[in-house]
C-alpha cells in the first residue's frame, strides 16, 4: 500500500500514519502547520512530524498546502496513492467566525482540491474523510432532554444508542465551520455516488488521545487535562457544563479506517464516536481528571453557550458494527484519560 494522509502531524493523522506504519506500509504525509497559523504556539505540530520522522522509516513528510490547486493535482499526480486519507482541517467554530476564508478555502475548497486529484489520477484509490458531527448542525439540541445530576441525557427512546446517520443536517445552525464542513461531507459523497468512486465521510464526534496539541479553540479533553496539570483557568461555556461529548481514542479511529480501506464502500458516511460507553460531560471530565493528578480543577463559567454547539451528543455505532462487525472500541474512557495526562506530563 501506498497510503498519503493529509493533517499527517495532527491528532488523527498522525496516529494514521502510525498505524500504517507500523504495518510496514509506505505513507506520505501531507502537512504545513497551518494549526500553528490558527492556533499560535500552543497549536504547533512540528514536534509529531519530527517525532514521525525519526520512528518510522517508511514515512515521508511532505510540506503542501491543500488549498493550492495546482499543486495539489500535480502532488497526487505524480505520487498516486493507491489510498487517501484526508484529515487536515480548519477544525474551531470561534475561528471560522473570524476567519471565514481561511476556514472555507481550507475545509471546503481544500477537500474538492484533493477529491479532483484522486479522480484524475487514481480514481481506484479509497478516499477517506474527516467530517465532523456538526455537519448536523444543532438540531440535536432539539432532542428532548433531561437533567440529570452531573450531566444531559436524551429523554426520547429513539435515541437510545445516539444519534444515526440518517439525522437531518438540514434547516438548523451549524457555525461557519460546520457549514465548509458540511460542504465538504456532501461533496465526499458525491463523488462517491456521482463517479463511482470509493469515499466515505466519518463524521467524528471528540476525536482524541495522547498525541494532541490541544487548545481552548480546539480539542475538549487533551485541553482540559493540560489546564489541570499547569493549573490554568477552563472555561465552561453554558450548559452549566453537563454538556455532554462521546470520545474516541484516536486508534480506534485509525483501525476504523484500516477496516473501511480493506474493504471499500461507494459514497458511505459513518458516525464515529466513542458511543455512550465512552460519552461524559465537562463536569464528569473534571473529576475524572482530578482523581488521575489529584490537582483540583481550576474553572470559570461563562453563562452563554458558544454557537451551534451540542447539549447532548452521542454517536449511534450501531451502523459502523453492521458494515464491519470486526471492529469494535478498544479504548475505553479511562484509558482515554489516563494516557492524556501521562503525555501531558510527559511534554511537560
Amino acid at each position: 500500500m501506498k497510503l498519503l494522509v493529509t493533517g499527517s502531524s495532527g491528532l488523527i493523522g498522525s496516529e494514521v500514519v502510525s498505524y500504517f506504519a507500523e504495518q510496514g506500509a509506505e505513507v506520505h504525509g501531507v502537512d504545513n502547520n497551518q494549526r500553528a497559523d490558527f492556533f499560535g504556539p500552543g497549536g504547533d505540530t512540528r514536534w509529531n512530524q519530527r517525532r514521525l520522522e525519526k520512528e518510522f522509516r517508511g514515512f515521508r513528510h511532505h510540506e503542501l498546502d491543500i488549498r493550492d490547486r495546482e499543486q495539489v493535482l500535480a502532488f497526487v499526480g505524480k505520487l498516486k496513492p493507491t489510498a487517501m486519507v484526508h484529515t487536515a482541517a480548519q477544525p474551531s467554530h470561534d475561528l471560522a467566525a473570524s476567519r471565514p476564508f481561511d476556514d472555507f478555502d481550507v475545509n471546503a475548497v481544500g477537500t474538492l482540491n484533493l477529491l479532483e486529484a484522486v479522480r484524475r489520477h487514481c480514481p481506484d484509490s479509497p478516499f477517506v474523510h474527516m467530517s465532523t458531527n456538526k455537519v448536523y448542525g444543532d438540531r440535536p439540541n432539539f432532542i428532548k432532554l433531561r437533567e440529570r445530576e452531573t450531566r444531559w441525557d436524551y429523554d426520547d427512546p429513539a435515541y437510545e444508542h445516539g444519534i444515526a446517520e440518517s439525522f437531518s443536517i438540514d434547516a438548523s445552525k451549524h457555525s461557519l465551520f460546520g457549514a465548509s464542513k458540511v460542504a465538504a461531507d456532501v461533496m465526499v459523497q458525491e463523488y462517491g455516488r456521482y463517479f463511482g468512486m470509493k469515499t466515505c465521510c466519518l463524521r467524528g464526534g471528540c476525536l482524541t488521545g495522547p498525541n494532541h496539541s490541544g487548545v481552548e479553540l480546539h480539542g475538549f479533553l487533551s485541553y482540559l487535562v493540560k489546564c489541570n496539570l499547569e493549573g490554568k483557568t477552563y472555561k465552561v461555556y453554558g450548559y452549566k457544563g453537563k454538556q455532554v461529548r462521546d470520545n474516541i481514542h484516536s486508534l480506534d479511529v485509525a483501525k476504523f479506517i484500516a477496516a473501511f480501506l480493506e474493504k471499500p464502500r461507494v459514497g458511505e458516511i459513518y458516525n464515529l464516536g466513542g458511543g455512550r460507553q465512552n460519552s461524559c460531560s465537562i463536569l464528569e471530565a473534571f473529576a475524572a481528571t482530578e482523581k488521575l493528578t489529584g490537582k483540583k480543577m481550576q474553572h470559570e463559567y461563562v453563562d452563554k453557550n458558544r454557537e451551534g454547539d451540542h447539549i447532548c451528543y452521542i454517536s449511534d455505532l450501531r451502523k459502523m458494527r453492521s458494515h464491519y462487525p470486526n471492529w469494535n472500541l478498544t479504548k475505553s474512557l479511562d484509558d482515554i484519560f489516563s494516557e492524556i495526562v501521562e503525555a501531558w506530563k510527559k511534554r511537560r
